[in-house]
Formats: structure tokens, sequence, C-alpha cells
């Protein structure tokens, strides 16, 4: 049996809890302020939010992982020299560890914007200490340390759910079956709660949810705050794909105030994809997931704001021709702003076939990560589709289920897939592709599928295949329903119309409304590929630039005028 693999902390503890030189230190107390801390005094306190960054000058501090037992399983002991902080700390977000201090301790704090300008002004220090505070969070989801408690049986739709956009947001979660988990059975008797009610989420701070929508969970553990309907941002990108995001490091490294709205995670679709081999820089390939959470910690290191989940409904003012756009939120918030970068990507399609909606969430996927994974191991599954995405997910499948069936439409792989992604599913003995085969029904009882039909063209007969398990690549529709009213131009299929492609002479990236911009996916005529996406965030800000020139030059004449 092989070794069980080694945590961060183990491989990387000098780069997690570097110690700083006195030089370094004095360089930094410019930016924050001294405190002083009694011996059993809390520095943090899981669910409530720190103080910021802290240094430690004298003193010793024990930091632990919060349980459900009265002590808390230890992490480190930072002495002088070492600091407290992981990514929480980087947005003002609520602590996910507990730390006292075991005897009188001085430290220097650093408040979050005073933080985010250390790093850009200390350049070779501000790099050590965000790889640290990377590294840390790459620790706590390890262990789920500090995250809500999601309580419900393994597989349940809503516990997967629940799971799925924790994960995909970067922040730690543990999972208690109550069939299996004797902690689990106590959480529900302790609280009173009948079967029926599960899955129940145990926030940091005490709170019990009910089944929460994700937004609900969001608010809970500090991951979504409320937004100041009285700012005006420089701009506001819809979407935090690959496209937005760059946007968004673009926008907010040249000085941009920035909010950054997306309904359900940051990555988009680039995020579900298991391993990015043909990216510049990343010889080796790269995980969706671990590029599109760099991009995101990237952002945030420049200041930008992030508001997910939430999900843009209206956006007013388009006609207007000059002053703020305001943007109608799901949850009845606005945002007002100069400029707007559509970066909404696409919808997943979904297989035409009855009943499958009872399936969704439990045995129909649109996404191949470690949670899916897991729920397959040594089965068989289906996976539909014939492009990247699909291929993508097909070979990280293989390396855990025993077979994966791969219905494809067309006639081969070779005409909607890399070349190297080819090679590699052909050459794996447990990958199956079936050409010119289309799914054809779903068999299954109480949301548990039991076995997939499918025909391949010009058969007569079916096949039917037990089957758990099917994943779905089949492309995507442009999220621009949201548009209607605008007055914003589509093409026939529905994708943003933008710079000439419109008969104007406005910007490549601009659509036909003034102050309103298209990147990535959603744009009619743009490349489908990640790098051509992110291109395209970053050529957007230096459009934007001219747009919020001219929209204060308006608001100068308007000033005179009146």
């Amino acid at each position: 049996m092989p070794p069980a693999p080694q945590s961060v902390i183990e491989t990387r503890r000098h780069q997690m809890f570097p110690v700083l030189e006195p030089a370094e230190i004095e360089r930094m107390r410019r930016f924050g302020k001294i405190r002083h801390y009694r011996a059993g005094e809390a520095l943090l306190d899981v669910g409530k939010v720190a103080p910021g960054f802290t240094i430690i000058l004298t003193g010793q501090v024990n930091v632990t992982q919060h349980d459900q037992s009265e002590h808390g399983r230890p992490i480190v002991t930072h002495e002088p020299g070492s600091f407290m902080g992981e990514l929480a700390q980087l947005t003002g977000r609520p602590s996910l560890v507990d730390a006292r201090a075991e005897d009188a301790v001085e430290a220097l704090i650093i408040p979050p914007d005073q933080l985010r300008a250390l790093l850009i002004a200390e350049a070779e220090l501000g790099e050590r200490i965000m790889r640290a505070l990377i590294l840390r969070r790459v620790g706590l989801l390890e262990t789920g340390a500090g995250g809500p408690i999601i309580i419900g049986r393994a597989g349940n739709g809503d516990v997967l759910r629940l799971q799925g956009f924790l994960r995909r947001n970067g922040h730690p979660q543990q999972q208690l079956d109550p069939e299996s988990d004797p902690c689990a059975k106590a959480l529900i008797d302790r609280f009173q709660v009948d079967a029926s009610q599960l899955p129940i989420v145990l926030c940091p701070g005490g709170q019990m949810l009910h089944n929460p929508t994700e937004a609900e969970l969001a608010r809970c553990i500090g991951l979504l705050n409320p937004i100041d309907p009285d700012r005006l941002y420089d701009v506001v990108i819809v979407g935090a794909g690959p496209a937005g995001l760059a946007a968004a490091v673009y926008a907010g490294s040249e000085g941009l105030s920035t909010l950054v709205i997306d309904c359900r995670a940051f990555g988009g679709q680039a995020g579900a994809s298991a391993r990015i081999e043909n990216y510049l820089g990343f010889p080796t390939g790269i995980s969706g997931m671990a590029l599109m959470a760099r991009a995101y910690n990237q952002a945030q290191k420049f200041g930008v704001e992030m508001a997910i989940p939430d999900e843009a409904v209206r956006l007013d003012g388009c006609d207007s021709g000059h002053g703020p756009l305001t943007l109608k939120l799901a949850n009845n918030e606005y945002a007002r702003t100069r400029s707007i970068v559509l970066a909404t990507g696409a919808r997943y399609r979904r297989l035409a076939v009855e009943d499958l909606e009872s399936f969704e969430g439990t045995s129909v996927h649109y996404w191949a990560s470690p949670l899916e994974a897991k729920l397959c191991t040594g089965e068989e599954v289906a996976l539909v589709g014939a492009g990247n995405s699909a291929g993508q997910a097909a070979v990280y499948l293989a390396s855990s289920v025993r077979k994966v069936w791969m219905l494809v439409r067309g006639a081969n792989l070779a005409d909607s897939m890399s070349r190297y992604l080819v090679d590699r599913i052909t050459g794996l003995p447990n990958i199956e592709v079936l050409a010119r085969t289309n799914v054809t029904g779903l068999e299954g009882h109480d949301g548990v599928l039991e076995a997939v039909r499918w025909r391949r063209r010009g058969a007569e007969n079916e096949t039917r295949q037990p089957l758990q398990h099917i994943f779905l690549f089949i492309g995507a529709d442009p999220n621009t329903g949201w548009l209607a009213g605008t007055g914003i131009a589509l093409d026939a299929k529905g994708f943003v119309l933008t710079g000439a492609a419109d008969g104007t002479n406005r910007h490549a990236l601009e659509t036909n409304r003034r102050g309103v911009y298209a990147i990535g996916d959603v744009r009619s005529g743009s490349v489908k590929r990640v790098a051509a996406a992110v291109g395209e965030g970053a050529q957007v800000v230096a459009a934007l630039h001219a747009t919020l020139a001219a929209t204060k030059d308006d608001q100068r004449e308007l000033q005179t005028a009146s």
C-alpha cells in the first residue's frame, strides 16, 4: 500500500511559518499599530473578524483548530518574529482559527487595507507573506478547520450542493454523516433536529441553518457582505471566470475601484477543468481551480471587492449615454458604477432526456472535481461530450473509476478536441469512446440513477448500461437572458455583439451601449479558450480608461450647466 500523502504543513512548513528579521519588522511598523494582550487573552476567535494581520513582537501565541471539543487542536505556536494570518485577513473576513496569548504579548496589528498596501510596497517581503497566507489556507482546506459543518447523508443532493459551493470558493468545510458518524448523531440530538430537516449547517459563529441556499450560507460564514449602495465604482465586472478575473486584476492594479459579481463561484467553467496543459507558462499543467484561485487571490491583493454568490438581474442607465449605470442584484441590492464589463460566460447545456432534473445534484454532474470523483471511485460512469473540457474530465476520472463510457455525438474526437487530449484518451484502457452515439434515457428512483440508455446512430436497438453517475460536457449557451430590455445588441445565438461586429466605430470590446463592454465566452466571435479570455480581460482595462475619462468630463459639464 502506498504511503499516505503528506500534508502541506509537513512538506512546506518553513514557507507557511517564516520568521521575520528585525529590520523587516521595522519596515512594516508604518503600516500598523502596537497592541498588547494579557496572558490567556484571545487574539483571534473562529467566526469573528480579526483586527488584522498580526506580527508577534514579544511573547507567545498558541493557534488552534476549532473543533467540537473544549480544547482546540494545536496548529502552531507563534513566537517573536512570527506573524498570524491567512487569506481571511487579506479581505477582513472572519477568522478560521482560534489564537490565545500564552503569556503577555506585544503585537503589531496591520488592518486589511494596510496589509494590501504593504504587499505592494514591499515586493520581496510581500511575496513571502502572500505565499504563507495562501499555504495556510491550503492547510485549513486539508483539514476543514474553521469552516462550517454540514450534517447530512453523504451523497445527498443538497449536501453535495453545499460542499461543492464551499470547495469551489476555496473555503474549508466538514461533512458529517449521521448514519455513520457518532459526532453527527450527538449534534442532531443536541439541536433536536428531525431527520427530515437534514441537511443542517453549523456555522463557525454558532448559527444553525436548515438546508440553506448558497447565498444564505455565504452570508452566515462572512463570505458575502452587503454592497454599499452609495458607492460609485469605476467598474463592475459581472462574472468571475478567467476573463472577469483577468479584468479585475488589471483594473485593481491600476487603481480602479472594482467590484466583481458572480452567481456561483470564482473560476467559471475553467475552474472545473481537472488539468489545463496548454496554458502558457505551465509546461507540467495546472488544475483549473488552482489557476483560478491564484487569479482570485491576486485580484483581492489589489483591493478588488468580491460579491459571490450574487446574481445580476437587471442593468439600468444604458440608454442615457452618460451618467452612472445601476446594476440590480437578485437579493434586491444595487451597485452603481461608471462602467460595466460583461464576463458572464455561458450556462451549461442540459441533456434533452426525460427526468433529468430528478437526478441532477446526485447522479448527473456538470463538473469533474475531487468531490465527484470520490463519489464514483471504483465504478463505471458515462461522460457525454467531445470538447476539451470533456477530454480533461475523462482523463481525470479515469484515474479513479473502473471505466469511462465516453459518448460522442460526432464521428470522432479529433474534430473538436486538442490532439494531446485525443492521444491521452486513446492510450487509456479504461476509456471507451462511442462515436455517433446519443443518450436516449435515464432510469432510477428517488434521485438515484440506476442505468443510462443510449443508441448509436443507425442501430436498431438501445444499449442499457447499469450506471449510477453521468457527466455532461455538451457545451453551453450564452448567459445573456438578464440583459433583455437594455438595448444591448446580441447576435442570433444570444452572444453579445461588440465593436465593429455591430457596425459601430467603438472599441473592439465595447457594446453598442456606451460604457458597457463584453469579454470572454459571452462575446460574439470570441475564441473559447482560457488564454483568449485572459487576454480580453487585460485588453478591456485599457479601453475602460477612455470611458472613465469621458464620463468624468460629462459630469463636469453637467455640474457647470446646473
